[in-house]
């Protein structure tokens, strides 16, 4: 710092004094300080709710797809079980007649061959077709009893095939029968098997979902076929509306009237899925605090961290502030420079653009140059009587000019290729194959954040002549927009599939969302340039663009369809040879045709 001059004192308003540097300098570290925190405290504290925002989100799509596959897992177990016992049934039904059982021993002995592996039935009845046992195989003494009246007994009757609901019958306690028509020279008979109970408990609610989960069957009257694990009995109304049936598989969060143990209300993740025979819904829930009792620890160890890093952020700010006023001088000459290769960034950026239209307009000046050229040495070739030295120097002329022109194609070709635009090169393609490339590659992108892809390809598309470069920007372009459509949605699925039209000769490709949708008021524009519908600075309306005149000009066709909230399809069909495959003189198919 320079020294005060002799006749100005230490507190002098001189504008260079000493003391006016270090009131300045203590002015600005003060202010360094408290910026430096703010600039670094709020970020951190930002950064963690983030952190914290992102993780829940994802630990909650994670639980909503266990649960969703646990859901379908133990779906598909039930439908084995009963399809299997169904199935037998209705083998042994087709394969033997009413007389084969007439005597228990032979009932007795397909009973005990069923249950050979696992107890899973009570009991074995053979009924004829006025509703009175035959045979019987049990633990009951239900030989002497007429089910024509039973509502299982008309059913089975009237389908061949009935699984009925829980109900107590003759023997007073709840199970449910598997009921099979049998037909004869005597007319038709009844193969009923009532499914044991506690075996067919044990294989629903063998699913243990930590301390409060619970796992149970209900009808489409709300009554518990099943008892489940703390909120009711079998046979009893359920606790909680059953609703229509839905197709797949739904997972929802819910205020139950009470926990596990009843001593309060709790809020339960709730998963559903119905069965397709009988129509039964599957139940899987568990309170929603033990579901995310994993990530309330992990935020409980960001909320630690944010504060230790808080803590050390106040106090390394306070030793590092002049090596910080240093870094600012240091960062206001790095701008400087950064400032500059902006300035000569945006300088290449227009003289790319330059070049796509210098090019452009060189090219059409040459084409007319070439055909002129040809003009020339055909009239040439026609007239009569040019002088042989003339026509030698016009030929070495013309040929000059060939060669001036192809040195001139060459170059727009380089400013071309420099503008990221080069010319099709048409190949066979594989459109499963590049589909499968696409899905994988967007398939990890999305999966952070709960979108799935589902590949429905068809095994008998077959292979295609086009430019693959440019089909596979058109499908990246296409899964990115899927993928942005589910903007702000926790999930979501992209499908993909791929159809060969015979009788069009056509392949078909169909990319589907489940995202926000367009308005028919934008639909009609998707595909203009410059149209977007994403906020400033997140697209530029090129991408649809690009693949409408890519697709066109391959010979094909694009379309959308779409509904506003509920998704999105876009379908292309895609000639076998591409339109520039059959108008390409140059294309080595169209020479290898023409030599044939």
């Amino acid at each position: 710092m320079p020294s005060l001059p002799s006749n100005v004192s230490e507190n002098s308003t001189y504008p260079d004094s000493a003391a006016d540097h270090r009131y300045r300098y203590r002015r600005l570290f003060k202010r360094f300080v408290l910026l430096t925190l703010v600039c670094s405290v709020v970020p951190l504290l930002l950064v963690g709710w983030g952190i914290s925002t992102q993780y829940h989100r994802f630990a909650e799509t994670r639980l909503m797809t266990d649960f969703r596959n646990e859901v379908q897992h133990h779906r598909k177990v039930i439908e084995m079980f009963l399809k299997e016992h169904s199935s037998k049934l209705e083998l042994i039904a087709m394969t033997h007649s009413r007389q084969d059982f007439i005597r228990s021993e032979r009932l007795r002995f397909v009973f005990d061959k069923i249950n050979q592996e696992r107890w899973t039935l009570t009991d074995l009845g053979v009924i004829d077709a006025t509703g009175k046992h035959l045979a019987y195989v049990g633990p009951y003494d239900l030989l002497d009893k007429n089910y024509r009246e039973a509502h299982w007994f008309k059913m089975v009757m009237e389908k061949g095939l009935y699984i009925s609901d829980m109900f107590m019958g003759f023997r007073r306690e709840p199970h449910f029968v598997i009921a099979v028509r049998g037909d004869d020279d005597q007319g038709p008979w009844i193969l009923r098997a009532t499914v044991d109970t506690e075996a067919f408990r044990a294989l629903v609610e063998n699913v243990m979902i930590g301390r409060t989960g619970e796992v149970f069957l209900v009808n489409g009257e709300g009554i518990y076929q099943t008892t489940p694990r703390y909120s009711g009995r079998i046979m009893e109304n359920a606790s909680m509306a059953v609703g229509d049936v839905h197709p797949g598989i739904r997972v929802r969060q819910e205020d139950a009237d009470a926990g596990f143990n009843g001593e309060r209300s709790v809020r339960q993740i709730v998963s559903t899925a119905w069965l397709e025979t009988p129509q039964w819904m599957l139940v899987v829930r568990q309170d929603f605090d033990e579901a995310f009792a994993a990530e309330n620890r992990a935020n409980l160890s960001v909320l630690i961290f944010l504060h230790v890093s808080a803590a050390t952020i106040l106090l390394v700010t306070v030793l590092v502030t002049r090596y910080m006023l240093n870094m600012v001088k240091r960062r206001d000459a790095e701008a400087e420079i950064l400032n500059r290769q902006l300035v000569q960034a945006s300088k290449m950026a227009s003289i790319g653009e330059l070049s796509v239209g210098v090019a452009h307009e060189i090219n059409n000046p040459l084409a007319i140059i070439s055909t002129e050229r040809e003009i020339l040495l055909d009239a040439s070739k026609e007239a009569d009587g040019i002088d042989p030295a003339f026509g030698a120097q016009l030929d070495d002329s013309m040929n000059q000019i060939d060669t001036q022109i192809k040195r001139c194609k060459r170059i727009t070709h380089n400013l071309l290729r420099f503008s990221r635009r080069t010319q099709s090169v048409i190949d066979t393609v594989d459109i499963n194959a590049y589909i499968r490339e696409v899905v994988e590659l967007m398939a990890r992108e999305a999966k952070s954040s709960g979108i799935t892809f589902f590949e429905r390809l068809s095994p008998d598309v077959p292979p295609i002549l086009s430019d693959p470069s440019q089909l596979q920007q058109v499908f990246l372009n296409l899964t990115t927009n899927a993928i942005d459509a589910h903007e702000g949605k926790q999930y979501g699925s992209v499908a993909v599939s791929s159809t060969f039209l015979d009788t069009e000769e056509t392949v078909e490709i169909v990319v589907s969302d489940t995202g926000c949708g367009i308005s028919e008021d934008n639909l009609s524009k998707v595909f203009d340039p410059f149209f977007t519908t994403k906020p400033m600075g997140r697209g530029t309306g090129l991408g649809l663009s690009i693949c409408y005149s890519i697709i066109r000009r391959l010979g094909g066709q694009i379309q959308v369809k779409s509904v506003l909230n509920q998704g999105t399809d876009f379908t292309i069909r895609l000639p076998l040879r591409s339109t520039e495959v059959q108008t390409d003189p140059n294309n080595p198919v169209n020479q290898m045709e023409r030599a044939a």
